[in-house]
């Protein structure tokens, strides 16, 4: 579900000297509340436009209310508003999570993988994410198992951007097995990409969060972000590339082979599935799986695994996953006791 958009405008006129105590020398402080706060800030003159989503435009407009109140009783310079920020997010659920996770500011400054055109900064959020994305920095070929809203995906893409940002890649190539379509897209209408785009819209939403639509589309139509169904990687070797093969589960052992076998030189691959969520029929084994045991061990190829603790959405989604293993490990143990059972009857 998106989330609420919205724009807030306020004046700092009447404030006299004290305006320069919020927006700093140069407009500094404005720079840094964006990127801190996670808002776009635009000066005009003595206005301030923020926009943003509605509950960060928010926090926003309360810290700004607040520190305007102490400047009313007392002098403070750009800099010491800016420490003042830092501790009025020190209250704010997103700043405890990270404090949970034992980083300094200093330490999560360094982390950030890329900052999106909306000024947002991606970090690894848990200590799994943290491990992903160290793995993908020293390794030519990671494997991100685990289940759904633990930032596999999202990350991998930040990642391919970042990449292709600093010149490391020359392209991004985004692939997922086409399932449900039996990898018979050649009867679907439309070309390649719009065959296989209900397919890659997870890939899709994480490279329109990260990067402007008409930037992220003029990237597309160049090639420089190439989509690609699994099913018709065969053949290529794809160097220099950035490749990220999401939803592996539902890959057979063929394509798997197939797949790592296509990277070229210059190349770094992600591969992000959850082997709980298998689409394919029973009777072929997914490629995914056959994976861990066939390639550990290997120098360049790491495989992290996340859990439910791992999951950064809305917190009912890891007890939804939480509650679903459960389940299976009941149903499982049900099963085995009957067969158990059988057996004495049999007997």
């Amino acid at each position: 579900m998106d989330k609420t958009l919205t724009e807030e405008r306020v004046d700092l006129g009447s404030y006299d000297e004290k305006f320069y105590a919020v927006v700093g020398r140069g407009d500094e402080n404005v720079k840094f509340f964006s990127k801190f706060f996670d808002v776009r800030i635009v000066p005009r003159g003595t206005e301030l436009v923020i926009k943003g989503e509605e509950d960060k435009v928010r926090n926003f407009l309360n810290f700004l209310n607040a520190v305007l109140k102490r400047l009313q009783h007392e002098q403070l310079t750009a800099q010491e508003v800016r420490q003042y920020a830092k501790e009025f997010l020190k209250s704010t659920e997103a700043y405890e999570l990270e404090q949970q996770e034992g980083r300094t500011e200093e330490e999560l400054e360094e982390e950030v993988i890329l900052i999106t055109h909306r000024k947002k900064a991606i970090v690894p959020k848990t200590k799994t994410q943290k491990v992903y994305v160290d793995a993908i920095k020293r390794n030519d070929i990671v494997f991100g198992i685990g289940p759904a809203g633990t930032g596999k995906t999202y990350l991998a893409m930040a990642m391919a951007l970042a990449h292709l940002k600093e010149g490391k890649v020359n392209k991004i190539i985004l692939t997922r097995p086409a399932v449900e379509a039996g990898e018979k897209l050649g009867f679907l209408p439309g070309t390649i990409a719009e065959k296989v785009h209900p397919y890659l819209t997870p890939l899709y939403d994480a490279l329109y969060d990260m990067v402007d639509y008409d930037k992220a589309n003029y990237m597309l139509e160049r090639n420089v972000i190439e989509i690609a169904p699994l099913a018709f990687m065969r053949g290529r070797t794809l160097n220099d590339a950035f490749i990220i093969l999401d939803e592996a589960q539902n890959a057979t052992r063929e394509q798997m082979k197939m797949f790592l076998t296509r990277i070229g030189f210059g190349s770094k691959a992600v591969i992000t599935g959850d082997i709980t969520q298998i689409d394919l029929p029973k009777k072929r084994d997914s490629g995914l799986v056959e994976a861990l045991e066939v390639l550990k061990g290997i120098e360049g190829i790491e495989f992290v695994f996340f859990n439910q603790e791992d999951v950064v959405r809305h917190p009912i989604v890891a007890k939804i996953i939480n509650a679903y293993e459960e389940y299976e490990k009941r149903k499982q143990s049900s099963g085995q006791a009957e067969k158990e059972e059988g057996k004495k009857e049999g007997a």
